[in-house]
């Protein structure tokens, strides 16, 4: 395996020229960043980070919906890595630390149980995530769920965003994320890649995301621009139809925002009106509206994280700056006390580059 490796940046080195390639999947910059790939191949050839990580992308006002619930009494469950994602007014470990109900859970049936198990108490789980997470969420309603249990939806689509990218941010192709084509299939990608993009989905071994490279550049030298899946292992053009259905069952496309780039059109995914009841927006209407206004009346830059203005998380989503360019990366910023989304999560790509790179001096 080492050989096809060192064959593969080999190759990639012979034929560089200067290319632009966007991931959009946080585990492909883990390990971009962890085997050091940036590191061997020719400098020519840049690669870029996305927005692919899902804490990463939850805007400021779903966060301070979650912490205002958590402030009127209700019981918040989330994925770990939420926690820790600050909104306007600090984050849900804030929140915790003030006394509030706030507790980590490993998937949406840890949530289910705790709603069966305390009864009188209304418990919102904070359903964030791709393409991915969904479906899983999605069956857990099928299935059904306590009446005093409801779910904060804060999903996002990925091809949307791959289109927005490809108008705003100057990019010669696309690494495909492997997790999210398991579900979509590579049938999604198509109309991205007949604009003039070459896309390949990847895997996560550093072999996957050089095969990726080389692809890619196979056909920007070849001059085609087409969608191939360097994922057979898992990855089809079809996808997975039945985890499509149940997630389509229960939510419908809708516009959203993402931190970093703003609102992007049918790139979320929202509750379906039998489904309303577990609504948290609808539930706790009252609540949700006033954090609207709220955050309507403090914004200043929708894309900023409102707890420093100098945090380039936004900048850093859409790759039109790298972590060592921000002010605050490795001094004020850091894993143990991060000032952005970016060093929170194990996906996000200013973690990825304290852990990897900072003691390189990068």
């Amino acid at each position: 395996m080492e050989n096809i490796e060192q064959k593969l940046i080999s190759r990639i080195n012979e034929h560089a020229t200067p290319l632009r390639i966007m991931h959009v999947c946080g585990t492909h910059e883990r390990t971009i960043s962890k085997y050091a790939i940036r590191d061997v191949i020719s400098e020519d050839i840049q690669l870029l980070s996305g927005p692919g990580c899902p804490v990463c992308v939850t805007p400021a006002e779903d966060i301070n919906f979650a912490i205002a619930l958590a402030r009127s009494g209700k019981v918040i469950t989330s994925f770990g890595d939420m926690m820790r994602v600050p909104g306007t007014a600090g984050s849900l470990f804030d929140a915790r630390s003030e006394g509030c109900d706030v507790r980590m859970v490993y998937s949406i049936d840890d949530a289910i149980r705790i709603a069966e198990d305390n009864q009188t108490q209304e418990i919102v789980f904070f359903g964030i995530g791709f393409e991915t997470t969904a479906p899983s969420n999605a069956a857990a309603l099928l299935r059904g769920v306590p009446e005093n249990f409801s779910i904060l939806t804060s999903h996002k689509l990925m091809p949307p965003a791959m289109e927005i990218l490809t108008q705003d941010t100057k990019v010669d192709g696309f690494l495909a994320p492997g997790h999210v084509s398991t579900i979509i299939g590579t049938d999604p990608y198509e109309p991205i890649s007949k604009k003039g993009f070459p896309i390949v989905v990847t895997g996560f071994e550093a072999l996957d995301v050089l095969l990726g490279i080389a692809m890619i550049q196979n056909q920007i030298e070849s001059g085609s621009s087409s969608v191939e899946n360097a994922y057979p292992r898992a990855v089809n053009a079809e996808g997975n139809i039945k985890a499509r259905e149940m997630m389509y069952q229960v939510f419908k496309q809708t516009d959203t925002k993402w931190r970093g780039i703003g609102m992007i059109e049918n790139s979320g995914l929202a509750l379906r009106t039998e489904f309303e009841q577990f609504d948290a927006s609808n539930v706790h209407a009252e609540i949700y509206e006033k954090v609207l206004h709220d955050r309507k009346v403090s914004e200043t830059d929708s894309n900023r994280t409102g707890l420093y203005e100098e945090c380039m998380c936004a900048e850093i989503l859409t790759a039109r700056a790298q972590p060592s360019q921000c002010p605050f990366f490795g001094g004020r910023c850091s894993p143990e006390d991060p000032v952005g989304p970016c060093m929170v999560s194990l996906e996000g790509t200013c973690y990825n580059w304290y852990k990897y790179r900072h003691n390189k001096g990068i």
